[in-house]
C-alpha cells in the first residue's frame, strides 16, 4: 500500500508513528521537518491513500492550491466546522473528492498518547463500507478500530467537543468543583446531541467513541489544547495572549463561532456554546455562569 500523511503537526507525526507500525507510510507538509520518511507533498500525494490532518479552516485552500484528484482514497483526520460559511469538512471535501473516496476519523486520540502506544479506540466513518474497512486495517493493535457510516454524527461530535472543552476548562480554571464540570459535560453532551440531531446525524453516535467518548476526554484533561484555552480564559489571560502561548491551533476557538452562526440560522437551542463564543468575545467568565445556572 502507498500510503502518506499530509500535515505533520503534532497529530499528523502521531498518525504517522501509528501507521508506520504495520505500514510503510510517508509524511509531508508545506513547511519541511527533519522526520523520518518525509517526502514532498507532490510524491505524497502520489500516494494512493492519504490521511490529511491539516486543521478545518485550511482545508479548503489547501484543496484548491496544492490538492489534484488522482483517484486517491482520503481519511479527514480534522475537526471543526468552517467559520463563516459554517460548512462541515465532509461538504467541503465532496467538492474535490468522490464520497466514495472519502473518511473520516473519530474517536479519544491524543497525541501524545498515541506516540507512547498507549491504548485507544477510534472510528473510521464513511459511507464506503469498504474504504473504511481498508483504512482500519492499516492501524495498530493499540489502536482497536470501529467503523460506522454516520458520517456527519462523527463530524459534529468531533467539532462540537472542542467546544465544550473550553466550556470545561472555564470551569475548572474558577474552580467550580467537579460536580460542576460533570454537570457541564453532561448538559453539553445533550447540547450536542440536539444540534447534531438537526442535521441528521444518529443517536447511537452520541453516546460512542466519537461522541462521550471523545467529549469526555477532550473536556477533563489538561493535554487538550481546548480544555487549557477555557481555563486560561477564566483566568482573565486575553485570547490573543493564550493562543499566542500555545502555539498550536485549538479548533473549538474557530468552531464555537460556527456553530453559533448555524444555531442562530436553523433556531437551534446552544446555551454553552452561546456562552462560549461570549466569553471569547470578551465577556466575563464569572458572568457566563450566572447567565447559565439563571
Amino acid at each position: 500500500m502507498s500510503i502518506a500523511v499530509i500535515g505533520a503537526g503534532k497529530w499528523g507525526q502521531a498518525l504517522h508513528f501509528a501507521i508506520s507500525q504495520n505500514n510503510r507510510c510517508k509524511i509531508s507538509s508545506r513547511t519541511k521537518k527533519n522526520i523520518e520518511n518525509f517526502v514532498s507533498l507532490k510524491e505524497a500525494l502520489e500516494c494512493e491513500y492519504l490521511v490529511v490532518a491539516l486543521p478545518a479552516q485550511v482545508v479548503r485552500q489547501w484543496l484548491k492550491k496544492y490538492f489534484k484528484y488522482t483517484n486517491q482514497k482520503i481519511l479527514v483526520a480534522a475537526k471543526g466546522i468552517e467559520k463563516g460559511s459554517g460548512a462541515f469538512l465532509n461538504d467541503i471535501y465532496k467538492e474535490f473528492i468522490p464520497e466514495k473516496n472519502l473518511s473520516f476519523l473519530s474517536g479519544p486520540s491524543f497525541a501524545a498518547e498515541v506516540m507512547k502506544s498507549l491504548p485507544t479506540c477510534v472510528v473510521i466513518n464513511s459511507k464506503n463500507q469498504d474504504l473504511a474497512d481498508e483504512f482500519a486495517s492499516f492501524f495498530p493493535t493499540f489502536m482497536k478500530t470501529y467503523t460506522s457510516c454516520d458520517v456527519i454524527g462523527a463530524e459534529i461530535c468531533g467539532a462540537y467537543k472542542n467546544v465544550l472543552a473550553i466550556a470545561s476548562g472555564i470551569c475548572d480554571g474558577l474552580n467550580l468543583g467537579n460536580n460542576a464540570r460533570a454537570s457541564l459535560i453532561s448538559r453539553g453532551l445533550i447540547e450536542m446531541r440536539r444540534f447534531g440531531k438537526f442535521f441528521g446525524a444518529d443517536d447511537e453516535t452520541f453516546l460512542g467513541l466519537s461522541g462521550a467518548g471523545d467529549l469526555f476526554l477532550t473536556a477533563s484533561s489538561e493535554l487538550s489544547r481546548n480544555y487549557r484555552v477555557g481555563f486560561s480564559l477564566a483566568k482573565l489571560k486575553s485570547l490573543d495572549e493564550i493562543l499566542e502561548e500555545l502555539g498550536e491551533v485549538a479548533e473549538g476557538v474557530f468552531t464555537t463561532q460556527a456553530i453559533l452562526e448555524l444555531s442562530k440560522k436553523h433556531e437551534i437551542y446552544t446555551p454553552i456554546a452561546s456562552e462560549v463564543s461570549l466569553v471569547l468575545g470578551g465577556k466575563s467568565p464569572k458572568q457566563s455562569l450566572k447567565d447559565l445556572l439563571a
